[in-house]
């Protein structure tokens, strides 16, 4: 039986703010944008080749307070060029970070595993971009 996880909800303060944010900023496509009824709305989007998606909104998710989800993590085939997305959308991101020991062959590739860089959304919900270009499989 597999088991997947599918959705992960984010707090945040202003639900606009951060869809445009994930949306614009972050390439994340937003699969809905549904208001249940007054006061009650949830977006729904997803990293691009992502199985799980985010959930923003509010009302209608478990209170949290906003930008206290912290330790989410994407996973990329190319860190330096995610690098440059984010920051050629503006989003203040870390220079890569090695946790490991460094390979110091300066290939893209030894970056997998032990490569990482961080960003927070405006809210101060906390991600990690780990690097893995290839999975060996089960």
């Amino acid at each position: 039986m597999d088991w997947t996880l599918e959705v992960v909800i984010v707090p945040v303060s202003d639900v606009d703010r951060a869809k445009a944010f994930y949306a614009d900023g972050c390439g994340f496509h937003v699969d809905h944008d549904t208001v249940v009824g007054p006061g009650n709305r949830v977006v729904q989007l997803t990293p691009p080749g992502s199985g799980c998606s985010i959930v923003i909104g509010e009302g209608v998710v478990p209170p949290m307070p906003p930008g206290s989800l912290k330790g989410l993590q994407l996973v990329v085939a190319d860190l330096p060029q995610a690098r440059e997305t984010l920051v050629a959308a503006g989003i203040d991101v870390s220079e890569i970070q090695l946790l490991g020991p460094d390979p110091g062959t300066g290939r893209p590739e030894d970056l997998d595993n032990i490569g990482f860089i961080h960003f927070t959304d405006p809210d101060g919900n906390a991600w990690a971009v780990q690097q893995i270009s290839a999975r060996g499989k089960a």
